[in-house]
C-alpha cells in the first residue's frame, strides 16, 4: 500500500469545485470545494478535505462525522439545541442523523471522515 501525503492540507489548492450547497439559507448560496481521500482497503469509509464559503445552510449528511477544522470559523446549531461555536484547531464529532444549520462566518476548511450508521 502507498501512503498518501497531502502537504499543507490547510492551504492546498487541489480541491474540486462542487457548486452551491444543497439547502442554502443565505444569498448568495455557500460554495463548496472538496477533495475526496480514498484509503485502499477501506473504500466504504468516506473521507476528504472540504471547504465552504461564508453563509448559512442545512446539514444533509446522514452518516456520523468526525471533523477537524483546519481554517475558518462559524457555528453549527443542532435542531432544538443551542449553537456550537467552532474555529480552526477544533475537532467535532457528530452522531449519525445530526440535523441542523451551519453558519459559516469566514471560509471554513475541514478534514472529515464519515461513518455510516450501524
Amino acid at each position: 500500500m502507498t501512503i498518501q501525503h497531502i502537504p499543507q492540507t490547510r492551504d492546498t489548492a487541489q480541491l474540486d469545485d462542487l457548486g452551491p450547497v444543497g439547502i442554502p439559507l443565505s444569498e448568495p448560496a455557500c460554495a463548496l470545494r472538496a477533495r475526496k481521500i480514498v484509503v485502499p482497503g477501506a473504500e466504504a469509509t468516506s473521507a476528504g478535505i472540504w471547504e465552504c464559503s461564508p453563509g448559512q445552510f442545512r446539514r444533509q449528511v446522514q452518516e456520523g462525522e468526525i471533523m477537524h477544522i483546519l481554517a475558518g470559523e462559524g457555528s453549527f446549531t443542532p435542531d432544538g439545541q443551542p449553537p456550537l461555536q467552532f474555529r480552526a484547531g477544533d475537532t467535532l464529532a457528530m452522531p449519525p442523523n445530526t440535523q441542523g444549520v451551519w453558519d459559516i462566518r469566514t471560509p471554513v476548511r475541514k478534514l472529515y471522515v464519515l461513518a455510516p450508521a450501524s
